[in-house]
């Protein structure tokens, strides 16, 4: 299962019902700048903590230049509560599937080295906030059960790390007006248009504002 609890098995169709059933409160308290209750349960959050935050940079890269896939760069600008205050020295934590929409290939250090495959990775947001991923385009399960996405997780100075709305693909496999409807947005919305840069990567942006946490 992935960290929000969905079998690979679900259909689409049922994975889309599941994430709409908490959807609706959990929209209306980001809107109002509350803390969501379930703002820590979170599948996989020690990954974050799995590296030495001290030797990381803005940008990494999950995928070599031998991994099979199409090349992407997933990049973004990490904003405080406000929405507008860039927001510097956060962690995000990427993680995804290959070119079969497979985790696989990773390593035995640990239980989320394992679980969430080879290409996965950590950066640390430069003075402006901003954060960039190297990689190729994931691709969805094999059973189609999702869309082709990135998770994402991020941890402040200071806090517990928590997860964000996946990065997805606007107007791909899953990716449709039911699926905007359904969104969680943690973080903000995590439905991205592609682009192809001028080098022939495309270039998928996910900005990402901070979730409001306990008192």
């Amino acid at each position: 299962m992935d960290r929000r609890g969905f079998a690979l098995g679900l259909t689409a169709t049922g994975a889309l019902a599941a994430a709409c059933s908490r959807a609706t409160s959990a929209t209306s308290e980001a809107g109002e700048f509350q803390v969501r209750p379930d703002l820590y349960a979170c599948e996989g959050c020690e990954a974050v903590a799995e590296t030495d935050p001290a030797g990381l940079s803005w940008t990494a890269t999950l995928a070599g230049a031998t991994e099979p896939g199409e090349r992407m760069r997933l990049s973004g600008q990490v904003f405080a509560v406000d929405g507008f205050t860039p927001a510097p020295n956060v962690i995000v934590y990427a993680h995804h599937t290959n070119a079969e929409g497979l985790y696989a290939n990773g390593a035995p250090d640990t239980v989320w080295s394992r679980r969430h495959g080879r290409l996965r990775g950590w950066v640390k947001t430069n003075a402006d906030g901003r954060y960039a991923f190297d990689s190729i385009k994931p691709a969805p399960y094999p059973d189609m059960s999702m869309p082709a996405h990135v998770h994402l997780f991020v941890g402040e100075p200071g806090r517990r790390p928590y997860y964000i709305d996946d990065a997805v693909f606007d107007g791909e496999f899953g990716v449709d007006e039911a699926y905007r409807r359904c969104q969680e947005l943690r973080g903000g919305s995590g439905i991205m248009r592609l682009k192809r840069g001028s080098d022939g990567v495309l270039e998928a942006v996910r900005d990402i504002r901070l979730e409001p946490h306990p008192a």
